[in-house]
Protein backbone atom coordinates (compact mmCIF):
# COMPACT_ATOMS: atom_id res chain seq x y z
CA UNK A 1 0.00 0.00 0.00
CA UNK A 2 1.41 3.39 -1.01
CA UNK A 3 1.15 5.92 1.80
CA UNK A 4 0.74 9.66 1.20
CA UNK A 5 3.28 11.97 2.79
CA UNK A 6 0.83 13.80 5.01
CA UNK A 7 -2.92 13.87 5.57
CA UNK A 8 -4.32 16.58 7.81
CA UNK A 9 -6.96 15.32 10.24
CA UNK A 10 -9.19 16.82 12.89
CA UNK A 11 -10.53 15.37 16.13
CA UNK A 12 -13.95 16.30 17.52
CA UNK A 13 -14.70 15.68 21.18
CA UNK A 14 -10.95 15.93 21.69
CA UNK A 15 -11.07 16.33 25.47
CA UNK A 16 -13.18 13.19 26.06
CA UNK A 17 -11.97 9.63 26.59
CA UNK A 18 -12.39 8.54 22.97
CA UNK A 19 -10.99 11.82 21.65
CA UNK A 20 -7.92 11.40 23.84
CA UNK A 21 -7.34 7.89 22.52
CA UNK A 22 -7.72 9.18 18.96
CA UNK A 23 -4.96 11.67 19.74
CA UNK A 24 -2.67 8.99 21.19
CA UNK A 25 -3.12 6.72 18.18
CA UNK A 26 -2.79 9.53 15.64
CA UNK A 27 0.27 11.12 17.24
CA UNK A 28 2.55 8.35 15.95
CA UNK A 29 0.73 7.64 12.71
CA UNK A 30 2.99 7.49 9.62
CA UNK A 31 0.92 9.87 7.50
CA UNK A 32 -1.98 11.33 9.51
CA UNK A 33 -1.15 14.69 11.11
CA UNK A 34 -3.44 16.27 13.70
CA UNK A 35 -4.30 19.70 12.36
CA UNK A 36 -7.28 20.78 14.46
CA UNK A 37 -8.99 19.83 17.72
CA UNK A 38 -12.63 20.52 18.52
CA UNK A 39 -14.50 20.51 21.81
CA UNK A 40 -17.27 22.30 23.67
CA UNK A 41 -17.54 26.06 24.11
CA UNK A 42 -16.06 25.65 27.61
CA UNK A 43 -12.77 24.49 26.08
CA UNK A 44 -12.72 26.40 22.79
CA UNK A 45 -10.12 29.14 22.50
CA UNK A 46 -7.76 27.62 25.08
CA UNK A 47 -4.64 25.43 24.78
CA UNK A 48 -5.50 21.75 24.70
CA UNK A 49 -3.13 20.83 27.52
CA UNK A 50 -4.84 23.33 29.80
CA UNK A 51 -8.42 22.19 29.31
CA UNK A 52 -8.20 18.42 28.99
CA UNK A 53 -8.39 16.06 31.96
CA UNK A 54 -5.89 13.67 30.45
CA UNK A 55 -6.59 10.02 31.35
CA UNK A 56 -4.17 8.15 29.10
CA UNK A 57 -1.09 6.19 30.21
CA UNK A 58 1.22 8.33 28.06
CA UNK A 59 1.73 12.11 28.36
CA UNK A 60 -0.18 14.55 26.16
CA UNK A 61 1.70 14.52 22.82
CA UNK A 62 3.87 17.61 22.41
CA UNK A 63 2.38 18.41 19.00
CA UNK A 64 -1.08 19.00 20.47
CA UNK A 65 -0.33 20.24 24.01
CA UNK A 66 -0.33 23.90 22.98
CA UNK A 67 -2.80 23.57 20.12
CA UNK A 68 -5.78 25.92 20.54
CA UNK A 69 -9.06 24.06 20.83
CA UNK A 70 -11.65 25.08 18.24
CA UNK A 71 -15.45 25.10 18.47
CA UNK A 72 -17.03 22.17 16.64
CA UNK A 73 -17.78 24.16 13.49
CA UNK A 74 -16.66 22.99 10.07
CA UNK A 75 -15.06 26.34 9.19
CA UNK A 76 -12.23 25.69 11.65
CA UNK A 77 -11.56 22.28 10.06
CA UNK A 78 -11.77 23.14 6.36
CA UNK A 79 -8.10 22.23 5.76
CA UNK A 80 -8.62 18.72 7.15
CA UNK A 81 -9.08 15.76 4.84
CA UNK A 82 -10.55 13.51 7.55
CA UNK A 83 -12.47 14.14 10.76
CA UNK A 84 -12.44 11.65 13.62
CA UNK A 85 -15.43 12.27 15.86
CA UNK A 86 -15.39 11.22 19.50
CA UNK A 87 -18.39 13.40 20.34
CA UNK A 88 -20.99 12.26 22.84
CA UNK A 89 -24.26 11.04 21.33
CA UNK A 90 -26.06 14.09 22.75
CA UNK A 91 -24.14 16.41 20.43
CA UNK A 92 -22.77 14.27 17.61
CA UNK A 93 -25.75 14.02 15.29
CA UNK A 94 -26.22 17.58 14.01
CA UNK A 95 -22.54 18.48 14.25
CA UNK A 96 -21.49 15.54 12.10
CA UNK A 97 -24.18 16.35 9.54
CA UNK A 98 -22.88 19.92 9.31
CA UNK A 99 -19.34 18.66 8.75
CA UNK A 100 -20.51 16.28 6.03
CA UNK A 101 -22.41 19.10 4.31
CA UNK A 102 -19.15 21.08 4.33
CA UNK A 103 -17.57 18.31 2.22
CA UNK A 104 -15.62 16.74 5.06
CA UNK A 105 -15.12 13.00 5.54
CA UNK A 106 -16.41 12.11 9.02
CA UNK A 107 -15.57 8.90 10.86
CA UNK A 108 -17.81 8.78 13.91
CA UNK A 109 -17.73 6.82 17.15
CA UNK A 110 -21.26 7.96 18.11
CA UNK A 111 -24.41 5.88 17.69
CA UNK A 112 -26.46 8.61 15.99
CA UNK A 113 -26.03 7.55 12.37
CA UNK A 114 -25.45 3.79 12.77
CA UNK A 115 -28.99 2.91 11.74
CA UNK A 116 -29.05 5.31 8.80
CA UNK A 117 -29.88 3.20 5.71
CA UNK A 118 -26.99 4.61 3.64
CA UNK A 119 -24.34 5.03 6.35
CA UNK A 120 -21.81 2.21 6.55
CA UNK A 121 -21.25 0.64 9.96
CA UNK A 122 -17.63 -0.41 9.69
CA UNK A 123 -15.47 -2.86 11.59
CA UNK A 124 -12.18 -2.60 9.65
CA UNK A 125 -11.29 -6.26 10.22
CA UNK A 126 -14.64 -7.38 8.76
CA UNK A 127 -16.54 -5.22 6.25
CA UNK A 128 -14.60 -2.41 4.54
CA UNK A 129 -16.44 -3.40 1.34
CA UNK A 130 -19.49 -1.55 2.75
CA UNK A 131 -17.64 1.71 2.05
CA UNK A 132 -18.77 1.30 -1.56
CA UNK A 133 -22.14 2.78 -0.60
CA UNK A 134 -20.55 6.19 0.02
CA UNK A 135 -21.11 7.53 -3.53
CA UNK A 136 -24.83 6.79 -3.12
CA UNK A 137 -24.86 8.49 0.29
CA UNK A 138 -23.31 11.59 -1.30
CA UNK A 139 -25.79 11.58 -4.17
CA UNK A 140 -28.76 11.77 -1.76
CA UNK A 141 -27.62 15.01 -0.14
CA UNK A 142 -28.97 18.36 -1.29
CA UNK A 143 -26.93 19.52 -3.02
CA UNK A 144 -25.13 16.32 -3.91
CA UNK A 145 -21.66 16.06 -2.37
CA UNK A 146 -18.34 15.29 -4.01
CA UNK A 147 -16.19 14.60 -0.94
CA UNK A 148 -18.26 14.68 2.25
CA UNK A 149 -19.61 11.54 3.90
CA UNK A 150 -20.24 9.90 7.27
CA UNK A 151 -18.97 6.48 8.32
CA UNK A 152 -19.63 5.07 11.78
CA UNK A 153 -17.90 2.40 13.79
CA UNK A 154 -19.86 -0.24 15.68
CA UNK A 155 -20.64 -0.52 19.34
CA UNK A 156 -17.43 -1.63 21.08
CA UNK A 157 -18.90 -4.95 22.21
CA UNK A 158 -20.27 -5.66 18.73
CA UNK A 159 -16.82 -5.03 17.26
CA UNK A 160 -15.25 -7.81 19.30
CA UNK A 161 -18.05 -10.22 18.47
CA UNK A 162 -18.24 -9.88 14.69
CA UNK A 163 -14.57 -10.54 13.94
CA UNK A 164 -14.59 -14.25 14.93
CA UNK A 165 -18.12 -14.60 13.56
CA UNK A 166 -16.94 -13.30 10.18
CA UNK A 167 -14.04 -15.74 10.18
CA UNK A 168 -16.33 -18.68 10.92
CA UNK A 169 -18.86 -17.66 8.28
CA UNK A 170 -16.14 -17.17 5.69
CA UNK A 171 -14.99 -20.75 6.24
CA UNK A 172 -18.24 -22.62 6.96
CA UNK A 173 -21.14 -20.57 5.66
CA UNK A 174 -23.89 -18.70 7.48
CA UNK A 175 -24.49 -18.77 11.19
CA UNK A 176 -28.13 -18.85 12.22
CA UNK A 177 -27.96 -18.27 15.97
CA UNK A 178 -25.57 -16.46 18.32
CA UNK A 179 -25.90 -16.16 22.10
CA UNK A 180 -23.47 -13.74 23.75
CA UNK A 181 -22.97 -12.55 27.32
CA UNK A 182 -20.57 -9.66 27.89
CA UNK A 183 -18.46 -8.47 30.80
CA UNK A 184 -17.77 -4.89 29.76
CA UNK A 185 -15.08 -2.62 31.14
CA UNK A 186 -15.92 0.69 32.81
CA UNK A 187 -14.01 2.68 30.17
CA UNK A 188 -16.85 1.83 27.79
CA UNK A 189 -19.02 4.24 29.78
CA UNK A 190 -16.64 7.16 29.20
CA UNK A 191 -15.37 9.56 31.85
CA UNK A 192 -16.33 10.01 34.67
CA UNK A 193 -18.41 6.95 33.87
CA UNK A 194 -19.95 4.53 36.35
CA UNK A 195 -19.97 5.80 39.98
CA UNK A 196 -17.49 3.92 42.18
CA UNK A 197 -20.19 2.88 44.65
CA UNK A 198 -22.05 1.19 41.80
CA UNK A 199 -19.14 -0.75 40.32
CA UNK A 200 -16.68 -1.56 43.12
CA UNK A 201 -17.24 -5.06 44.53
CA UNK A 202 -20.08 -5.42 42.06
CA UNK A 203 -21.37 -6.37 38.62
CA UNK A 204 -24.09 -4.26 37.03
CA UNK A 205 -26.32 -6.63 34.99
CA UNK A 206 -27.70 -3.95 32.67
CA UNK A 207 -26.26 -1.41 30.23
CA UNK A 208 -28.94 0.74 28.65
CA UNK A 209 -29.41 0.08 24.92
CA UNK A 210 -26.34 -2.15 24.67
CA UNK A 211 -28.09 -5.45 24.05
CA UNK A 212 -30.29 -3.98 21.33
CA UNK A 213 -27.22 -2.51 19.61
CA UNK A 214 -25.39 -5.84 19.54
CA UNK A 215 -28.43 -7.73 18.29
CA UNK A 216 -29.13 -5.30 15.43
CA UNK A 217 -25.63 -4.17 14.43
CA UNK A 218 -24.33 -7.70 13.93
CA UNK A 219 -26.65 -8.34 11.00
CA UNK A 220 -25.82 -5.03 9.33
CA UNK A 221 -22.08 -5.67 9.60
CA UNK A 222 -22.12 -9.34 8.57
CA UNK A 223 -24.67 -8.74 5.81
CA UNK A 224 -23.98 -7.23 2.41
CA UNK A 225 -25.31 -4.50 0.18
CA UNK A 226 -28.64 -4.81 -1.61
CA UNK A 227 -28.57 -5.85 -5.27
CA UNK A 228 -28.75 -2.21 -6.39
CA UNK A 229 -25.94 -1.21 -3.95
CA UNK A 230 -28.17 1.48 -2.46
CA UNK A 231 -28.73 -0.06 0.95
CA UNK A 232 -27.83 -2.92 3.29
CA UNK A 233 -29.53 -6.31 3.12
CA UNK A 234 -29.42 -6.90 6.92
CA UNK A 235 -29.07 -10.65 6.29
CA UNK A 236 -32.52 -10.91 4.71
CA UNK A 237 -31.60 -14.08 2.80
CA UNK A 238 -29.80 -15.78 5.70
CA UNK A 239 -31.31 -14.37 8.90
CA UNK A 240 -29.05 -14.29 11.93
CA UNK A 241 -30.67 -14.28 15.36
CA UNK A 242 -28.55 -12.76 18.12
CA UNK A 243 -29.40 -12.86 21.82
CA UNK A 244 -27.20 -10.59 23.97
CA UNK A 245 -26.87 -10.03 27.69
CA UNK A 246 -24.60 -7.11 28.59
CA UNK A 247 -23.08 -6.43 32.00
CA UNK A 248 -20.63 -3.88 33.43
CA UNK A 249 -17.73 -5.22 35.50
CA UNK A 250 -14.95 -3.55 37.56
CA UNK A 251 -12.28 -3.79 34.84
CA UNK A 252 -10.74 -0.61 33.44
CA UNK A 253 -10.27 -1.70 29.83
CA UNK A 254 -11.08 -4.77 27.78
CA UNK A 255 -14.49 -6.29 27.04
CA UNK A 256 -14.81 -10.04 27.58
CA UNK A 257 -17.58 -11.96 25.82
CA UNK A 258 -18.84 -15.53 26.19
CA UNK A 259 -20.18 -16.65 22.82
CA UNK A 260 -22.14 -19.70 21.61
CA UNK A 261 -22.99 -20.23 17.93
CA UNK A 262 -25.05 -22.48 15.72
CA UNK A 263 -24.28 -22.97 12.02
CA UNK A 264 -26.83 -23.45 9.26
CA UNK A 265 -24.58 -26.14 7.83
CA UNK A 266 -25.10 -29.66 9.18
CA UNK A 267 -22.97 -31.25 10.45
CA UNK A 268 -21.21 -28.21 11.90
CA UNK A 269 -17.42 -27.80 11.84
CA UNK A 270 -15.32 -29.47 14.49
CA UNK A 271 -13.39 -27.56 17.12
CA UNK A 272 -10.18 -28.21 15.18
CA UNK A 273 -11.65 -26.91 11.93
CA UNK A 274 -13.01 -23.81 13.65
CA UNK A 275 -9.67 -23.08 15.30
CA UNK A 276 -7.88 -23.32 11.96
CA UNK A 277 -10.39 -20.94 10.37
CA UNK A 278 -9.99 -18.38 13.16
CA UNK A 279 -6.20 -18.50 12.99
CA UNK A 280 -6.07 -18.23 9.19
CA UNK A 281 -8.54 -15.37 8.91
CA UNK A 282 -6.97 -12.38 7.13
CA UNK A 283 -8.77 -9.06 6.81
CA UNK A 284 -8.56 -6.61 3.94
CA UNK A 285 -6.86 -4.11 6.27
CA UNK A 286 -4.03 -6.60 6.75
CA UNK A 287 -3.79 -7.34 3.03
CA UNK A 288 -3.48 -3.61 2.34
CA UNK A 289 -0.80 -3.35 5.05
CA UNK A 290 -2.62 -0.55 6.83
CA UNK A 291 -0.28 0.82 9.51
CA UNK A 292 -2.70 0.18 12.37
CA UNK A 293 -3.71 -3.32 11.27
CA UNK A 294 -2.69 -6.21 13.53
CA UNK A 295 -0.31 -8.91 12.38
CA UNK A 296 -2.98 -11.46 13.26
CA UNK A 297 -6.66 -10.48 13.18
CA UNK A 298 -7.61 -13.24 15.63
CA UNK A 299 -5.19 -14.73 18.12
CA UNK A 300 -6.35 -18.07 19.52
CA UNK A 301 -5.05 -18.83 23.00
CA UNK A 302 -4.12 -22.36 24.07
CA UNK A 303 -4.25 -21.69 27.81
CA UNK A 304 -7.50 -22.68 29.49
CA UNK A 305 -7.59 -19.42 31.48
CA UNK A 306 -7.03 -16.97 28.63
CA UNK A 307 -7.80 -14.42 27.31
CA UNK A 308 -7.86 -12.09 30.30
CA UNK A 309 -8.35 -8.30 30.12
CA UNK A 310 -5.33 -7.31 32.20
CA UNK A 311 -2.97 -9.70 30.40
CA UNK A 312 -4.20 -9.63 26.81
CA UNK A 313 -5.99 -6.33 26.03
CA UNK A 314 -2.81 -4.60 24.79
CA UNK A 315 -1.48 -7.52 22.72
CA UNK A 316 -0.83 -6.24 19.18
CA UNK A 317 -1.48 -2.75 20.57
CA UNK A 318 -5.10 -3.74 21.07
CA UNK A 319 -5.67 -3.90 17.31
CA UNK A 320 -6.66 -7.57 17.06
CA UNK A 321 -9.18 -9.82 18.78
CA UNK A 322 -8.29 -12.54 21.29
CA UNK A 323 -10.19 -15.82 21.35
CA UNK A 324 -9.89 -18.65 23.86
CA UNK A 325 -11.69 -21.64 25.36
CA UNK A 326 -12.91 -22.81 21.96
CA UNK A 327 -14.95 -25.97 22.55
CA UNK A 328 -18.11 -27.84 21.65
CA UNK A 329 -21.42 -26.49 22.91
CA UNK A 330 -23.99 -29.06 24.07
CA UNK A 331 -26.85 -26.67 23.31
CA UNK A 332 -25.68 -25.04 20.06
CA UNK A 333 -22.54 -26.06 18.09
CA UNK A 334 -19.45 -24.23 19.38
CA UNK A 335 -18.65 -21.83 22.19
CA UNK A 336 -15.67 -19.61 22.97
CA UNK A 337 -14.50 -16.52 24.84
CA UNK A 338 -13.62 -13.25 23.09
CA UNK A 339 -11.58 -10.33 24.42
CA UNK A 340 -11.48 -6.99 22.61
CA UNK A 341 -9.69 -3.79 23.57
CA UNK A 342 -12.85 -1.73 23.75
CA UNK A 343 -11.05 1.59 23.27
CA UNK A 344 -8.29 0.92 20.72
CA UNK A 345 -10.29 -1.42 18.48
CA UNK A 346 -13.78 -0.76 19.79
CA UNK A 347 -14.11 3.01 20.06
CA UNK A 348 -11.06 4.61 18.44
CA UNK A 349 -10.90 2.24 15.47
Amino acid sequence: MAFPQEVKVGVLGATGTVGQRFIVLLSNHPFFRIHALGASSRSAGQPYGKVTKWKQIVPVPKDVRDMIVQPCKSEAFKECAIIFSGLDDEFAGDIELEFRAAELAVFSNAKNHRRDPVTPLIVPLVNPSHLSIIPHQRSLQSPALSKGFIVTNANCSTTGLVVPLAALEQAFGPLELVIVSTLQAISGAGYPGVPSLDIMDNIVPYIGGEEEKMEWETSKILGGLTDDSKGFDLREKSPLRVSATCTRVPVVEGHTESVSVRFARRPPPSVGQAREALEKYISEAQQLQCPSAPEQAIYVHDEVDRPQPRLDRDFQKGAGVNVGRLRECKVLDLKFVVLVNNVNLGAAT
